[in-house]
Parts: structure tokens; sequence; C-alpha cells
């Protein structure tokens, strides 16, 4: 394997490869390209977040992150269909996620519930019919996000060039880069193969309800960041319910860590380097490969930003409140959901 290669490895596929390793010079040689992975990983983000924030104001910088992040991952993943039918639907996406929050945050929070169904249908139907693909940490969470950070007026117009830029680019790089595959299905066949019987579209279904239902229930409790218990929700909901289980265990116990980690770090370091501890967290995502490792770093970022606009007190509260609420809720939910489908097919 060249450097190049072992550069393009995820986190488990350089771990394995240290855990493999059998002298010492090769351990640190696969340590050292880790590390220079993760280094030049975080100096692109931050470079592209930056330069989305130049053109489209600081307001905007959300847009930055979904665009990276779908480049990131649709530069590999494929969404199974024909080419030109996947390059049409990513191009799509972008609209949904570039119309729809912003809509939705204009009705009441039970409208707004209705059309972000209606959204999540189409993203999560038609771009996430593979749940091991992980489509949905990329498509539900940008939604989510843009949903989270809404902008008006000229910030708003500055958005819609972003988002379109953004289309592009992604639409381009997915394109170049799964030209030369060939595909046996195409569109119709997805709309074919939806069964409510099977686990697939009861995942799907799940997805499409409870992620839209914990954000307007979180809204009408006047909840502030009632993104972050549809995010929670959203990386809870599996196919499986004992993968559920676990997820739930490790988001709850990850986010209760890293809340107890940020607010130790808050205290010793001082005020000028608030925003970096962000930074950090961004880090020590890159280093883990096991979801509650990432639950606890992620809540570095999100709490550098909401300490800022609430104060340590509220945005520590807050976290833990909306993590545990939109874990929970997506575990009872998938529950009973899955248990009358269950009941259902035997009485068909």
């Amino acid at each position: 394997m060249t450097f190049y290669q072992e550069l393009q490895l995820n986190q488990a596929g350089s771990k394995n490869l240290l855990k493999k390793s059998e002298t010492l010079k090769e351990k640190l040689y696969h340590m050292w390209v880790y590390l220079v992975k993760i280094a030049v990983t975080m100096a692109f983000c931050f470079f592209f977040v930056s330069i989305f924030s130049i053109l489209f104001g600081k307001e905007n910088s959300i847009v930055g992150v979904v665009v990276l992040l779908c480049l990131m991952v649709f530069r590999n993943a494929d969404l199974g269909i024909h080419i030109g039918q996947s390059t049409m639907l990513l191009a799509l996406f972008f609209v949904i996620m570039t119309v729809c929050p912003h809509l939705a945050n204009q009705f009441s929070p039970v409208l707004g519930m209705l059309l972000n169904i209606a959204a999540l249908a189409v993203l999560i139907l038609f771009g996430c019919h593979n749940p091991f693909m992980f489509n949905q940490s990329t498509l539900v969470l940008g939604y989510l996000l843009l949903y989270g950070y809404d902008v008006t007026g000229k910030s708003y117009q500055m958005r819609l060039v972003g988002m379109a830029l953004g289309a592009a680019l992604t639409c381009f790089v997915f394109y170049r880069n799964h030209k030369n595959r060939s595909y046996k299905r195409n569109l119709n066949d997805l709309v074919q193969e939806f069964d409510i019987s099977s686990s697939r579209t009861k995942w799907q279904l799940c997805q499409i309800i409870c992620v839209p239902a914990v954000l307007c229930i979180a809204e009408l409790c006047n909840m502030p960041r009632a993104m972050w218990a549809g995010i929670a929700a959203m990386s809870a909901i599996l196919p499986f319910m004992e993968d559920m289980q676990y997820r739930v265990r490790k988001r709850i116990v990850g986010n209760i860590a890293g809340v107890i980690c940020f607010t130790v770090l808050y205290f010793l370091l001082p005020s000028s380097i608030y925003t970096y501890i962000g930074i950090l967290g961004g880090i020590g995502v890159g280093l883990s490969a096991k979801y509650g490792w990432q639950a606890v770093f992620n809540t570095f970022g999100a709490l550098a930003i909401a300490t800022e606009s609430y104060g340590l007190k509220e945005a520590v509260g807050l976290r833990v409140i909306q993590n545990v609420f939109g874990v929970v809720f997506a575990l009872i939910f998938c529950s009973m959901f899955y248990w009358l489908m269950s009941k259902k097919r035997k009485q068909w």
C-alpha cells in the first residue's frame, strides 16, 4: 500500500493497520501517516469553510460545512443507480436542503414538521436506500444543520448562491468519480423496492417521521437548538433494535462525558482560545473510530458555538437535555413502530 493509498483509509482502516503492525518501526510509520492524514484533513476543512465564510458571510459558514460533508462523502459513495439519474438526484437534494429548511422555519412547528417529513422522504427514500453506507449522516445531517442555522434577507440570498456552487461542485466530483461504473438499477427500481415489510423500509420510515417529530416537540416546548435533538435521533435510528440500543447508550454517555470534558477545559483555558476547543473536538473525532468517542468530541464543537449565545450553564444543560430526549424518543418511537408493523404483517 502506497503512502497516498493509506491516506485514503478511514479511522477504522488506519487503526487496523496499527493493530496489525509487527514491528515498532512499522507501527510508528502507520501512526505518522495517520497523524498526517488528520492534519491535512483538518487544514483542508478549515480552509474550505473559511473560504465559504469569506465569500458568503460568516452566518453562512454552515453552508461550507454542508458542502464539504457532501464532497467528502460522495466522492467515494454512490447512490447505487444509473450515474445520470444519481447526479440529478444529488442536484435535487441540494435544492431541498436549500429551500425546505428555510420554509419550515417560517411555519408553525406542526406545519414545519409536515414540510420536513415531505423533504426527508425524498432525501431518505432516494438517497439513503442503503442504510450501511450511512448517507443519512450526510444528507439528513446537512438538512438539520441548515434548519438550525437558518438566515433571512440578504444572508439567505447569499446562501442560495453558496448552495448552488456547492451543488455544482458536488455533482461534478460525483459524476467524474463514478461515471465509469456500470449500474443495473435505476430510479424506478428504488420505487419498486419500497416494501413496508422490509427492515430497510421500516428504518427509512422511522427516519422520515421520527426526526421531524422530535424537532416539532422540542420547538413546541420552546427548547432552543432543537436541531440537536433531531441530529441525536437521526444518528440513533438504525434498522436493527440491538444496534439502536447500543447507539442510545453510547450517545447519552458520550455526550455527558463530552460536556464534563468541555466544562473542565472551559475553566482551565484562557477565554482567548475558547474557539479552539471546537477544533480540538474535530481532531478528536478524526482520531476516533468508535461511535461513543465520536459522540464525546462532537460535543466540543457544538458547545463552543452555543456557549457564545447562551453562556456555559445553559448551553451545557441544553446539550444534555436535547440529546437524551432525541435518542430516547427515537428508541421508543422505533420500538413501537417496528412492533406495530410486525403485528400488521401477521394480519396480512
